[in-house]
């Protein structure tokens, strides 16, 4: 007796069929998360030595006045010896104005030794 294909075997390649699919939308969907990753922006303010944890903070939050410009959460452990060594703000929806607000603002403080703007394709250079 001979077998009609799509009768036997029809159910093996719609299972391939729909692991294919399967594949196709976990490698568009981690694409998408590896996009949203690569958009990413920040300002990394760091300070001179000897700035005390409250000056940092008075920094991190007078500074913060642009609606785009977001500093990065506290640390749970601000009594830690490393705490708040940085302040860092998420600029990826700042405008260029906004980010040049925060540039000023950080130009007020003479405990700040340096801003450095980078994104996420930024190696630490």
């Amino acid at each position: 007796m001979r077998a009609l294909p799509d009768v036997v075997g029809g159910g093996a390649r719609r299972l391939l069929a729909a692991g294919l699919v399967l594949a196709v939308m976990t490698a568009l969907a981690g694409c998408a998360q590896f996009d949203s990753a690569l958009g990413q922006q920040q300002a990394v303010v760091a300070f001179r030595d000897g700035t005390s944890l409250a000056q940092r903070l008075a920094v991190r939050s007078a500074c913060a006045k642009p609606p785009a410009v977001v500093p990065q959460p506290l640390p749970s452990d601000l009594n830690a010896p490393y705490a708040l060594q940085q302040v860092t703000y998420q600029t990826t929806h700042a405008s260029d104005a906004d980010v040049a607000i925060l540039e000023k603002c950080l130009a007020k403080y003479p405990s700040v030794a340096g801003v450095t703007l980078q994104d996420s394709s930024d190696e630490g250079n």
